[in-house]
């Protein structure tokens, strides 16, 4: 049997998947990665400890297989989108990643936004700029370390910058290339009046290729490190939300995900780059070969529940603290969460505004905080499926995976709350199971990725919405869009105190 690994490049962790040519995950490594936020609004990393924990992941994966390493024939990758790394001539890193939740960047997006006007920008990228976006923080660092930009000689993001390490080869794939704000998406090509605009040489920027392109094998040296074959064929990869998207299945018209990581995505599939959402969402190259995808974004979706867990519930579980939460009616007792804990990406792209508990009275348990939470995460996220619903796609189901995907409860919610049928897999691993699915097809296994997903992906259950709920859930939905403007004065009047 063959079998195919997916390296799931995270905030958090660095995952390791092996997978069987049955679609089978047969083993898993995962390496957890450090976070520094020195202030409020910085959140960086040491490319060095994504390539070395990548590396040992590998290393106890091939270790534990119990067949020759020849047979695992593709290895590919799934990476954190925008995050920068700068290189110097040597390919050397010069300073921290500076990572996609990252928030330091709104005077340098408002300066793209003032060179070019925001149509213009919308009719070169497709996109708005966000502090997310890769070129704001080019334009960051270009600002305030002069230095360190003036020594940078490329640029990758982090994914690329693993497969560098593994391979010594530097390329970067449409769909990550596509979240920096540089890529002229329907023409496939960097842009050359984005570069131009910006003073970025073109050849800064990396050589393009498909996120299912093969490579080559891995060095010498990284095949006696981690037992590796030579043989194995290392396929490029994509970004973490258009490889969930694969490993979800999103490969055709009328596919819509749901995804709960530290963020959150609703992800639908669009098959050219014809469509125009006016920059409400986020559009995109897909990693599968010549489609795209829209996509809106919550940025503390399950990093709102970990908060509330690292400050209310320390020692205990995810799994503990959600416990009985089914018990509590929709609405928590009329207690109201806004999960703009980091800001706000979709659809206010405000990385000021902060979240809120509205409602509080003494006869409120902790389970009714948990339930608000987690519908204050799904409210946020209904509003990008209201979004892409609005512009002509229709959505009647969609694929959950990542944390809402754990909890029943939760998925039930997505269905009332989205009032659609809401699919749960067999085997949910996201961006992991799309890595390897990129490597069974780009090795060859497979004639396509629609195929590659008939033998991978199997549905285990489907929650339909409830008609009583979904009336209660329609009623607090209008109360929760009003929130935003209500306390947007208030947040930034509060900004001076924050630390």
């Amino acid at each position: 049997m063959d079998y195919f690994i997916g390296v799931d490049l995270g905030t958090s962790a660095v995952k390791a998947m092996l997978v069987s040519e049955q679609g089978e995950v047969s083993d898993e490594v995962a390496k957890p990665l450090s976070l520094m936020q020195p202030q409020n609004g910085f959140s960086e990393q040491n490319p060095e400890e994504w390539a070395e924990q990548t590396t040992r992941a590998l290393k106890e994966l091939i270790e534990r297989f119990p067949h020759d390493a020849a047979s695992i024939k593709g290895l590919s990758f799934s990476g954190q989108m925008h995050s920068l790394v700068l290189l110097d001539k040597q390919n050397d890193v010069l300073r921290n990643a500076i990572l996609w939740n990252d928030t330091r960047t709104t005077a340098q997006c408002r300066e793209i936004e003032d060179v070019l006007g925001k149509e213009r920008l919308l009719d070169m990228t497709k996109n708005p700029a966000v502090e997310g976006v890769t070129l704001s923080k080019m334009l960051w660092v270009k600002e305030h370390e002069p230095e360190i930009w003036e020594q940078a000689a490329t640029f990758l993001l982090p994914k690329d910058y693993v497969r560098y390490k593994l391979t010594g080869r530097i390329h970067m794939d449409y769909s990550d290339a596509a979240g920096t704000l540089l890529l002229d998406i329907v023409e496939r090509t960097w842009s050359r009046d984005m570069c131009e605009a910006f003073e970025i040489d073109p050849s800064f920027c990396p050589p393009l290729l498909e996120a299912t392109d093969p490579i080559g094998p891995v060095t010498e040296e990284i095949s006696e490190r981690t037992g590796v074959s030579r043989e194995t064929q290392v396929i490029a990869g994509g970004a973490d939300n258009a490889c969930g998207g694969v490993g979800s299945g999103i490969l055709q018209e009328g596919r819509t995900l749901c995804s709960v990581g530290t963020s959150g995505v609703v992800l639908s599939y669009e098959e050219d780059g014809s469509k125009d959402f006016g920059g409400s969402v986020h559009y995109f190259n897909h990693a599968a070969p010549d489609a795209y995808y829209a996509m809106g974004v919550t940025l503390s979706a399950g990093n709102s529940l970990r908060w509330f867990q690292d400050v209310f519930a320390p020692g205990e579980s995810m799994d503990e603290m959600v416990e009985g939460v089914e018990e509590i009616p929709p609405g928590a007792g009329g207690l109201l969460f806004t999960p703009y804990l980091d800001g706000e990406r979709t659809p206010h792209a405000d990385a000021d505004i902060r979240a809120s508990f509205i409602g509080m009275d003494s006869s409120h348990g902790r389970k009714d905080f948990v339930r608000s939470v987690m519908e204050g995460i799904t409210f946020s996220l209904k509003e990008s499926v209201d979004i892409i619903r609005n512009h002509g796609r229709e959505i009647s189901s969609i694929v959950s995976i990542g944390g809402g995907a754990k909890n029943e409860t939760w998925l039930q919610m997505q269905a009332d709350i989205f009032e659609a049928d809401v699919i749960k897999l067999k085997s949910e691993q996201g961006p992991g199971v799309g890595a390897a699915m990129l490597a069974a097809y780009g090795s060859g296994a497979f004639s396509s990725l629609q195929e590659c997903s008939e033998v991978f992906l199997q549905v285990d259950r489907v929650f339909y919405p409830d008609a009583e709920r979904r009336e209660t859930y329609r009623a607090l939905y209008g109360l929760y869009q009003n929130v935003y403007e209500q306390t947007k004065e208030l947040n930034n009047r509060l900004k001076e105190f924050r630390t």
